[in-house]
């Protein structure tokens, strides 16, 4: 992978992004690839990012001083939801400058920024913005993750057409092989499938599994 910021998204709020974000990170870091992690907004949570800490627990380093420094947790909402009704309930809106203040920050000191979204590309952060308008105004480029599990084969069709329409760059595709199962009929299937979907539609996109990981 190339040097610079990318955006780590999925198909839904349970596709594993935060442990697929955390193993990246670990794999990069161990090739002499000098990555950070951030989530750009976290919801649920109140003076701590549980993402940022479970990062750092599957990369095996601790909280790091951009970390105490807030610069890996930018914006943190108390209520479990999306960033627009999270930031509602808390009544204070997002302050999306300070997030790109931030990550340009983390990306003067690391050679890979890896910022993971909350939720899947459709949640609306404002009003008028969703994740995937924040990924396409900024430029970033993408790493999608997903899974095998039931139904996932649908979301991420879905969500390359949108990927497709919006001319995002794809950098990466992780599939998530969590829950370990002993049927693995539709996970291989899916699997099978995507790959060949990215052989036609994204050739230059990265395919990465992500095992099973007991953090």
């Amino acid at each position: 992978m190339k040097k610079g910021i990318y955006f780590i998204s999925g198909i839904d709020t349970d596709a594993g992004k935060s442990y697929a974000t955390g193993y990246l990170a670990r794999c990069l870091n161990e090739n002499g690839v000098k990555t950070i992690t951030q989530k750009f907004i976290q919801t649920g949570n109140t003076g701590r990012s549980e993402d940022i800490e479970l990062h750092r627990k599957i990369m095996g380093t601790g909280l790091t001083e951009e970390d105490r420094e807030g610069l890996t947790m930018p914006e943190i909402f108390s209520y479990p939801a999306s960033p627009l009704l999270a930031s509602a309930i808390d009544r204070r809106e997002i302050d999306f400058g300070k997030i790109g203040r931030c990550t340009d920050i983390l990306a003067e000191r690391y050679d890979i920024v890896l910022v993971e979204g909350a939720g899947g590309l459709m949640v609306p952060l404002t009003e008028t913005m969703l994740t995937i308008d924040y990924i396409k105004e900024s430029g970033y480029p993408l790493i999608f993750v997903t899974s095998g599990k039931l139904g996932s084969v649908n979301h991420t069709l879905l969500s390359f057409e949108a990927i497709r329409n919006r001319n995002i760059e794809v950098a990466a595709v992780m599939y998530n092989l969590f829950p370990d199962i002993k049927d693995t009929t539709i996970r291989d299937d899916t699997r099978n499938y995507i790959k060949k979907y990215l052989d036609r539609h994204f050739p230059q996109a990265l395919f990465i599994e992500v095992p099973v990981l007991h953090p």
